[in-house]
């Protein structure tokens, strides 16, 4: 269902640098507004009156600097019933069809999507239409941390038969994109599994990416994560850098494995499709029951044969593999 992606009232959320962990900003907006003690303001009043009070207020004031003063509270930027445009605020090319495409939020507002969500995007009049003459709608997955503010990144991979995504590359700074949402996925909580395996093909790494950013971050959450990630070519390999750097910082919680269809230079991985014997050796067995989920994404061939094909919105019966080696329709989610 991912295809680019993505690398998921019309009320607004009220909820901070980029990048930080949702789970240090929660701590930090418990905080934030709580007032400061007036200290010897009592004695003041006494001793000067109202105006001693008024003169003491001020020069507190005066005293503070800029990084004393209060982060503007968060507002969800997003709606879950209407598209709402944002501008193109950059491009950055990523490899030989993918590129990072940032969009401008409104001041102080972030996504705030819950993990795992995604978004709709909607090309609107400007963009292409389906065989009805309706815009062509289609879910990415942010790989920005839903607490970035101010700004919005989609990891886009150009596919030159796709409908949305020849016309998202041609896009420029200041061109606008429909956003709609959150969408909600599978809800992720900390230690609810003991084990979580990921198996994922091509651009349908941003779920995957999202809940690991997310989740390695978290303080007390002990859940071990394994990410069985296949690509045609090392070349292929989306996000790599970042995993590679989860990998580093989590030893103990944290394994990928990166399979390509054709070897290239001096690659030493797993080559093929992902197989049985793949995932015996890295996905824990059925028998771990409820302490083991698996997570899939990846182009329809792939899921289709590794967990039977989705059935429009809703998951469809367990198939193919993972049926195969023994795991149940609850220890498994497609995206």
């Amino acid at each position: 269902m991912f295809r680019a992606q993505i690398l998921s009232g019309a009320g607004r959320v009220l909820v901070s640098p980029a990048r930080m962990p949702i789970s240090a900003t929660s701590r930090q907006l418990s905080t934030q507004n709580q007032g400061k003690p007036l200290g010897n303001a009592p004695l003041y009043l006494s001793l000067a009156g109202l105006a001693g009070l008024s003169y003491y207020v001020y020069g507190e004031s005066k005293q503070k600097s800029p990084s004393q003063k209060d982060t503007p509270q968060l507002v969800g930027a997003l709606s879950k019933d209407e598209f709402v445009d944002f501008s193109l605020k950059r491009i950055e090319p990523y490899n030989h069809n993918t590129a990072k495409f940032t969009f401008a939020l409104p001041e102080n507002s972030a996504s705030l999507l819950p993990v795992a969500a995604c978004i709709l995007v909607n090309a609107k009049e400007a963009g292409p239409k389906d065989d009805k003459g309706n815009p062509i709608i289609r879910p990415y997955t942010p790989i920005s941390p839903s607490d970035t503010r101010g700004e919005i990144q989609l990891l886009v991979k150009k596919y030159d038969t796709g409908k949305l995504t020849p016309f998202i590359f041609r896009m420029k700074p200041g061109d606008k994109l429909g956003f709609k949402g959150p969408i909600p996925k599978i809800p992720y909580e900390a230690n609810k599994w003991d084990e979580v395996a990921m198996i994922s093909g091509g651009s349908g790494i941003t779920p995957m990416y999202q809940i690991l950013n997310h989740a390695l971050h978290l303080k007390d959450d002990k859940t071990k994560f394994t990410l069985i990630f296949a690509n045609v070519s090392p070349a292929d390999i989306l996000l790599r850098e970042d995993l590679d750097s989860f990998k580093k910082q989590h030893p103990d919680r944290f394994n990928v494995v990166y399979v390509v269809d054709k070897a290239e230079g001096n690659w030493t991985g797993p080559t093929g499709h992902v197989n049985a014997d793949l995932i015996r050796k890295h996905v824990p067995p059925p028998s771990a029951g409820e302490k083991v989920k698996i997570l899939i994404c990846g182009p329809p061939g792939q899921v289709k044969a590794i967990s039977g094909p989705k059935e429009g919105m809703k998951q469809g019966r367990l198939d193919g593999t993972l049926k195969e080696l023994g795991y149940t329709q609850d220890q498994v989610f497609k995206f």
